[in-house]
This record gives C-alpha cells, structure tokens and sequence, in this order.
C-alpha cells in the first residue's frame, strides 16, 4: 500500500465525517499519525532484519497488541489531544489497526501478524481488492500507476464518500436543529 497517501485516508475521512466536536483536530491529527506508525518497521531491514521475521515488515508493529498499545499512549497524553482517555484510546488503536486492516486487504506479501506475541501467522483478509504496492517503485510506470489506480479505487473513493457523507449529515443535522428551536431560543441564540 502506498503508505503516506492511503493509510491515513480512512481516519480523516472518519475524522471529518464525525466533525471536530466529536474528534477534536489534535486527536484527528494523531490518530493520522499513528495510521503511518505501522511502517517504521521498514527500518528493520537496514539491521538486517528478514521480511517473514516477527519483526520484520508487517510483523509485530501490524498486531493487535501493538494497536492497543498505541491506544495507551494515546489516553497517557489524552490531555494534550483535548479529549478524554477512552476517546484517546479508541481512537488511536482504531487508526493503528486501520493500517493492518488495509494491508490485510492487498494481495500480496506475507500477510499481517495480527496475532503477535501470540502468534506469529500472518493473516490476509478473505477478499483481497487492493493491489499490493512493491517496496520501491516509480509512480510513474505502468506498474505505479496500476498501484495508484487500485488504491484510489478500494481506498480513497471510499473514504471521500464516507467524509462527504457525515459532513452532508450533520450539516442538515444542524439545520433541522436550528429550524426546530422554539423563535423565542433562536433570537437569543449568537
């Protein structure tokens, strides 16, 4: 997948659909951040790390356990994301496990250790739409292209729909409720 443009879209199209009084920016900020976190474990291989090790790629910075303890850091430092510790939480393992999630759906490489320490079997998820993208490529072959073109579609139209639709909905959410306001509540309202 190619990271830096597909991972964070499904936590800002989340983000934006649900607004900024449920995901406050720095929460939704974070919550992207720690949808790209999974892949630091690329710098395994500079130590010589082997790509099917439990810490190699997609190994155990993709698990469950690995999101959950993303999570906690994120309820930690919940007062700097101007939220509560569960919304932290939740929201940080959610972003975390986005990323595994979407790797699981591409159809190649080794699949994704879920299970880690538990288990060190990579998982794919049953249906697998979305073209794996390889380690180095130019995006400007055929091959990039193909790439670019199976994440825009599995990926990013999706995620555009999803913002798109949450925003449409608590804009007439917010009209409905200002239009239903006994006159008296409206005057006064800023």
């Amino acid at each position: 997948m190619t990271t830096l443009i597909s991972h964070p879209l499904p936590v800002l199209a989340l983000g934006l659909a649900l607004g900024p009084r449920l995901i406050p920016p720095r929460l939704l900020l974070a919550g992207l951040l720690f949808s790209l976190l999974p892949d630091a474990d690329v710098l395994a291989f500079k130590f010589g790390i082997a790509y099917a090790d439990a810490f190699g790629h997609r190994g155990f910075s993709h698990s469950l356990l690995f999101a959950g303890l993303s999570g906690v850091l994120g309820a930690l430092c919940c007062r700097l994301l101007k939220c509560g510790p569960f919304k932290a939480f939740a929201w940080i393992a959610l972003a975390c496990a986005s990323h595994s999630l979407l790797d699981a759906a591409t159809d190649g490489g080794l699949g994704v250790a879920w299970l880690w320490p538990w288990s060190e079997q990579r998982f794919f998820l049953p249906w697998r739409p979305i073209e794996v993208s390889p380690f180095v490529h130019n995006f400007f072959s055929q091959r990039g292209l193909d790439v670019l073109a199976s994440e825009a579609r599995w990926v990013w139209l999706p995620c555009l729909g999803l913002a798109l639709t949450g925003i449409t909905l608590r804009a007439l959410y917010a009209r409905l409720s200002s239009s239903c306001r006994p006159a008296s509540r409206r005057a006064s309202a800023p």
